[in-house]
């Protein structure tokens, strides 16, 4: 089954997992909404444009809309522009995130706080803004992009926002089981070497061994995105793991 004739909003598109996920959606047929606040190169490389304008070349449907995920305003109006423009939304990749890496007696409250909002806060609040279209359309997949587990010294803000989500979308499924929507979460099994994870890793040498290509999380995000509520949902799956 292909995602033709369907929209895919990809919150966090602007580079790393987001941007591969969103490219593989594109070429599976899907219409794809690539969401970020990076309108501009910056610290770290990418943009939704530049993102967009590589789908677009190959020959989806694409449209850059900026968003940033700790805002209401700005999710709801990225939303708006993305139904506005396609007619609606049937699948939603939440993958907005920071990373941050340092002993928990250091931490300063700022970056705990960021963790949060981007991704925790962040996730609750597309998949609010994202709920109603997808209802509108007869069903759905919305899938949460969180982390394989512990075990990475100093990630403690990160690990918790992660793990939130996962137990807010386990919790999720149920509710929207009904509506025909199927909510689940998609973590690499291994670590993908996004530029967001060069920016943030502090010089962390990863062995080859437990490095994932992002076009694992690509192709496990395509098969999530085929279903909903009649097929799988309330689960956290790994990427490399995932093979129906």
């Amino acid at each position: 089954m292909t995602l033709r004739g369907k929209t895919a909003f990809v919150a966090g598109a602007s580079r790393g997992i987001g941007a591969t996920v969103a490219a593989a959606l594109a070429r599976e047929g899907a219409a794809v909404a690539v969401a970020a606040r990076s309108e501009q190169e910056g610290r770290i490389p990418g943009t939704i444009y530049s993102v967009a304008e590589g789908i677009s070349s190959s020959g989806g449907r694409v449209l850059a809309v900026p968003c940033d995920v700790t805002d209401e305003d700005s999710v709801q109006a990225a939303v708006a522009a993305t139904v506005a423009e396609f007619g609606g939304i049937d699948i939603l990749v939440a993958n907005a995130g920071v990373l941050w890496l340092g002993p928990i007696e250091s931490t300063p409250l700022k970056r705990w706080q960021l963790c949060l909002d981007v991704n925790l806060t962040g996730v609750f609040l597309v998949t609010k803004a994202v709920i109603p279209h997808v209802r509108a359309r007869g069903g759905g997949s919305l899938i949460a992009v969180t982390t394989t587990g512990v075990g990475m010294a100093g990630a403690n803000a990160y690990w918790v926002s992660k793990a939130a989500v996962e137990r807010l979308y386990v919790g999720l499924a149920a509710d929207l089981q009904p509506d025909n929507i199927a909510v689940n979460c998609l973590s690499p099994s291994r670590v993908v070497l996004t530029e967001g994870w060069q920016a943030g890793g502090a010089g962390m040498e990863i062995p080859p061994e437990m490095v994932e290509p992002p076009e694992a999380m690509g192709d496990a995000a395509i098969r999530l995105a085929r279903q909903d509520g009649s097929g799988v949902t309330g689960t956290v799956q790994r990427s490399e793991a995932l093979t129906f």
